[in-house]
């Protein structure tokens, strides 16, 4: 899930970083078509999301069993 959770808030500030160049990731373009506020929204709710899926994941290491 932190990987998931990596890609997409990666995916939300490519975004927001291209958007200042006149670009935009091809898997995002849609985004564009319902106007400059949705975009926005979409690109801050792809970080929020991805944030919380990596946040919220349970951590992949195992606890360490002292003896």
């Amino acid at each position: 899930m932190k990987n998931l959770g990596s890609f997409i808030a990666i995916l939300g500030l490519a975004s927001i970083a291209l958007f200042f160049f006149d670009y935009e990731l091809k898997i995002l373009g849609w985004i564009n078509n319902w106007g400059e506020n949705i975009a926005w929204t979409i690109r801050g709710g792809l970080v929020v999301i991805g944030a919380v899926l990596f946040f919220m994941a349970p951590s992949d290491k195992e606890p360490e069993e002292t003896a």
